[in-house]
């Protein structure tokens, strides 16, 4: 599944969160416009249930919080960009300004694995990276992707 069928124009963000917490709580608000049965706080929690296994900064800026989700039927996918990067405990100890959050229905682990493989080998491309990090807009963020 490529990443651009997962992802819509709404859930591409130019974000100034300022925090770990901050910007987890921002992707947990973008998703739940996309699963109206969700509650922006269940997304959070999921969210802070994952990072206490371990961080999901990958080093080199990029961040890739996940989880599965109940009440589900597709995966859900945002882009956040931090006008400035923030700390995150990323496994290079450097500053994150990348978060693509992917969320799958809990009981699809073969998708779950699939697509964070095919997001971990779009984000570790320096080019797309660099454009990425050059857009400064919602849309311009969006067409990156969606060139890919």
């Amino acid at each position: 599944m490529e990443i651009k069928t997962i992802l819509v124009p709404g859930c591409a963000h130019c974000a100034t969160p300022g925090s770990k917490k901050k910007v987890l709580q921002l992707i947990s608000e973008l998703a739940a416009e996309q699963a109206p049965e969700l509650t922006p706080q269940e997304i959070f929690e999921a969210l802070l249930a994952r990072e206490k296994m371990g961080s999901t900064g990958i080093g080199n800026g990029i961040a890739i919080p996940h989880g599965k989700l109940t009440n589900i039927d597709k995966p859900i996918a945002v882009l956040v960009k931090c006008e400035e990067p923030i700390q995150y405990d990323a496994i290079d100890n450097q500053p994150v300004d990348l978060l693509f959050a992917l969320f799958v229905p809990n009981d699809d682990a073969q998708l779950h694995l699939k697509t964070l493989s095919q997001m971990a080998a779009t984000l570790t491309d320096k080019r797309i990276c660099k454009q990425l990090r050059r857009s400064h807009t919602d849309a311009e963020l969006y067409e990156v992707v969606c060139e890919q």
